[in-house]
């Protein structure tokens, strides 16, 4: 991915989010709040039942429920965070209520319910009937494996690879194999940049299917799934969480823009430091997608599979990453 001209742009993770950059983008070409852009673009997908990774399409937990992590950030004196969200479907708007309604970071699990209902965001369920089907698909052939539900919260299918197609949001099980592995999870980050050249982010999941019961992964996690400092650019993740957990990914790419690296070089550093400190197994894919201060666009990923939604005034497109590390 190339740098291009400044001016209003939004990009975000994975095809699937073409959708939502097309619904936010008049606005933010029109002079709009670049929060208001990406907080959209978290919107559609966790609207849309055909994302299974993200909102009411998301596949539950071990245990048949769906919880929803997000995060929003401007800068780091405004960034906001919620996690656990079991009745409300947009973890990234409650997290610009808790960014701007108070003192607080983070808020979490019924504590965090409480807080949106008390703002006025309508309860609903959360688990769509797709996903209920396939959990229960999944419970059912974990039972005849002879374990239990929670212990085969490492499920088993492999990465996902991105069709390309905007429309088609499920990216879990379409591509699987007989082999059995995990699945890598995929969040939906959206990073954007306001005509003035103000920036903003914010991340949405609704973390790994079947995970263990209370797991959180980097979604959430102010300088791990997202990171933004307007001195020097912004970053945000998906993947395998707990990789980019290890080395702060968001916040690493941030910093190798501060240190004068492109977009495109502060990603591929935080890919090659995660394929330094793990062993890399099968089911492991992890990408990021960087924003320096004038709006250009670099991505990097682990593996192959891994599309980047693009929008500004040359039109929309999906676009590999400029790096890949590993070519399996």
């Amino acid at each position: 991915m190339t740098s291009v001209p400044s001016g209003p742009r939004i990009a975000s993770t994975w095809s699937f989010s073409a959708l939502g950059n097309r619904s936010a983008w008049a606005s933010l070409a029109a002079g709009g709040d670049p929060m208001d852009a990406v907080l959209e673009a978290c919107r559609v997908a966790e609207e849309d039942p055909a994302v299974d990774s993200v909102g009411f399409g998301g596949l539950p937990d071990a245990a048949g429920r769906v919880t929803l992590d997000g995060c929003v950030m401007r800068s780091p004196a405004e960034c906001g965070s919620a996690c656990g969200l079991r009745r409300h479907l947009h973890p990234a708007r409650v997290a610009r209520w808790v960014m701007e309604r108070t003192a607080h970071v983070m808020l979490v699990g019924e504590a965090a319910d409480a807080f949106a209902r008390a703002q006025g965001e309508p309860e609903r369920e959360l688990v769509s009937p797709e996903a209920r089907a396939k959990w229960e698909r999944w419970r059912a052939g974990a039972l005849e494996s002879g374990g239990d539900a929670a212990a085969q919260a490492r499920d088993r299918a492999l990465r996902p690879v991105d069709t390309g197609v905007p429309g088609a949001g499920a990216l879990f099980g379409q591509h699987a194999r007989a082999e059995r592995r995990w699945h890598a999870h995929d969040t939906i980050g959206s990073l954007a940049v306001g005509a003035d050249g103000r920036l903003a982010g914010a991340c949405s999941t609704s973390g790994t299917p079947w995970k263990v019961p209370g797991r959180v992964g980097d979604s959430p996690i102010i300088g791990h799934g997202l990171y933004v400092d307007p001195e020097a650019g912004a970053a945000t993740a998906t993947g395998t969480g707990e990789l980019i957990m290890g080395v702060c990914g968001s916040f690493l790419a941030v910093e190798e823009l501060r240190r004068g690296a492109t977009p495109l070089e502060a990603a591929r550093a935080v890919v090659e430091r995660i394929g330094h400190s793990y062993r890399i197994e099968p089911h492991h894919q992890t990408a990021f997608v960087v924003m320096g201060r004038d709006g250009a666009v670099g991505a990097a990923a682990l593996r192959t599979g891994f599309l980047v939604a693009v929008q500004d005034a040359s039109g929309e497109r999906l676009e590999p990453p400029g790096f890949t590390l590993r070519a399996d």
